[in-house]
């Protein structure tokens, strides 16, 4: 069977303005930056894959380049049996993304609204849109909030219409870029729990990226480091987390990036 993701001296760089020297007289100086180094991966239908990094690791631009949203500077990326970049509408029709710090819900308007624009966008028949938005309503128990204005919900009210908003389609893979951000522990276990179930059910292939190890630990299967745009492992996490019985999670990834 043919990967989902496959990834070969994928390399991303960006220019960054020096200061604020020349600003004004069309002088200014760049430096360019390397987000991503030659990095190169495979995954599989099916997989659940933590991307851990530190800020500024490389994660969201690798994210961003497999969901078409940047284009590579070099290296080959395909993803589904498409090159992202050219954003076709049948890849986009099987992945979706979902982002602690964005949003795709109308803020003054409920989320049901949201959901039945992506029925339409996404073109789901009635039967199964409806069969899939209660099926996730009720695991996320949401059913009350459908019609309140989304400015008036909590965050964690928020982030479950997110979550519902972004799968209505029953995509294949599945990018979370933070899903749990400054969210309380219970609504983050929820999320975690739905996740692990949605994927049970779906055989989606997950990405995640997440500073908080309690997601990893709750969902993922295989780890992937990330520092300066560099791996520093690739692999299972319960074997990452054999090598070294003593020291928990967050030590190992501590120590990985001091060394």
């Amino acid at each position: 069977m043919k990967d989902t993701i496959t990834i070969k001296d994928l390399r991303k760089t960006f220019k960054v303005p020096l200061g604020s020297s020349g600003k004004f007289f069309g002088k200014r100086e760049f430096k360019t930056v390397v987000a991503v180094n030659n990095i190169s991966f495979n995954v599989k239908k099916g997989e659940l894959v933590g991307f851990i990094g530190k800020n500024g690791a490389g994660k969201t631009t690798t994210l961003k380049c497999l969901s078409g949203l940047l284009v590579p500077d070099s290296g080959e990326v395909e993803v589904l049996g498409y090159i992202p970049s050219k954003r076709e509408y049948d890849f986009l029709q099987k992945i979706s993304m979902v982002m602690g710090n964005r949003s795709q819900l109308w803020w003054e308007l409920p989320a049901n609204d949201t959901f039945l624009l992506n029925k339409e966008i996404y073109q789901i028949e009635g039967e199964e849109y409806e069969k899939i938005l209660n099926e996730m309503v009720g695991r996320l128990g949401v059913k009350d909030l459908l019609d309140v204005p989304v400015r008036k919900l909590s965050l964690g009210e928020r982030m479950k219409c997110e979550f519902i908003a972004s799968l209505l389609h029953a995509p294949e893979l599945i990018f979370f870029d933070e899903p749990t951000l400054g969210l309380d522990i219970i609504s983050q276990k929820n999320l975690r729990d739905f996740l692990v179930d949605y994927h049970k059910e779906y055989d989606s292939t997950i990405i995640l990226t997440s500073h908080n190890m309690e997601d990893i630990r709750g969902v993922c299967k295989r780890v992937i480091i990330i520092d300066n745009g560099k791996i520093l492992y690739d692999g299972e996490l319960q074997e990452l987390i054999a090598k070294t019985p003593d020291m928990s999670l967050e030590e190992i990834v501590r120590k990985m990036f001091t060394s």
